[in-house]
């Protein structure tokens, strides 16, 4: 798709993908961080059961689930809905605010419009790699506060103009709290660091004020999204998208005001994120 990540396939049907093809699909997905995946019929149920071969699936808080669909997320916004926040438009890594981020997301595309909508996504391995030998010293050992306080308490507050679809719940526990990540993680399959912050969750350094911390995020924030890092994901109805939530940022453009666009998104558990710190004591041990 892009010199820094992304891979389309065509010629694949999801639904009906035996093992050796699952294992091709893994080994692409590890090597190129997101899957572009044409011309798919997917059931909901299909759908899910396409996500669960990659893991146990999760809910996402603060987001209104389907009811007849637990599992998924109807990313929907109507023709109507101009001048409006869509579900993801800012940089971000899903959900880093939870003990455990989800490993990463399927998103279906169910009616698109007939342009804009795009989705971006930024590779932080490559963010990571390209820093100075200094500064990887100086965030290797550190870690961040991530909070979900954005959209809770002390967030942007219940007058926030969201599509109708989304159904924000405020005042979660177990989103509004805060919660240590390392900066740099470490892959748990490909064994590659990662930068592991971003610019809606990520509050500050620890042992850090906020104050102090600004400077240095707002550094990496902005380094993490240079268009050599990046790709852009075009959507036709029937596409299939799949991410690394660990090595892969991702930002959806807000962009076809008076057009219908409805996405299906399941969502894959994750771990808790693994520092450097974390990797030279097991390898030590």
């Amino acid at each position: 798709m892009a010199g820094a990540l992304g891979a389309d396939i065509d010629g694949v049907d999801l639904a009906s993908l035996d093992e050796a093809g699952f294992a091709e699909l893994s080994r692409a997905f590890f090597e190129h961080l997101v899957l572009h995946i044409h011309d798919q019929r997917l059931t909901p149920e299909q759908h899910v059961a396409l996500t669960k071969r990659f893991g146990p699936t999760s809910r996402s808080p603060y987001i209104k689930h389907m009811e007849e669909h637990s599992d998924i997320i109807a990313v929907l916004k109507e023709a109507d809905e101009a001048k409006i926040s869509t579900f993801g438009n800012a940089w971000h890594s899903d959900f880093s605010f939870l003990e455990e981020p989800p490993m990463g997301s399927l998103l279906y595309a169910r009616e698109v419009p007939s342009h804009g909508g795009d989705t971006l996504f930024a590779n932080m391995y490559l963010a990571y790699e390209a820093l100075s030998e200094g500064m990887k010293r100086m965030l290797d050992p550190l870690k961040a506060i991530h909070t979900g306080k954005p959209y809770g308490v002390n967030g942007v507050g219940p007058d926030l103009k969201v599509s109708r679809s989304i159904g924000i719940e405020r005042n979660r526990p177990e989103a509004d709290r805060e919660i240590l990540h390392p900066i740099v993680r470490v892959h748990p399959v490909t064994g590659r660091r990662a930068l592991f912050v971003n610019s809606i969750y990520t509050a500050r350094i620890e042992g850090m004020t906020e104050a102090e911390s600004r400077p240095i995020l707002r550094f990496l924030f902005a380094h993490a999204v240079q268009p050599e890092f990046t790709c852009r994901l075009r959507w036709r109805s029937g596409d299939l998208a799949i991410w690394d939530n660990r090595c892969a940022m991702h930002y959806a453009v807000n962009d076809y005001d008076g057009q219908r666009r409805l996405m299906h998104r399941t969502t894959v558990a994750g771990e808790r994120p693994m520092g450097v710190a974390d990797e030279r004591a097991a390898g030590a041990a």
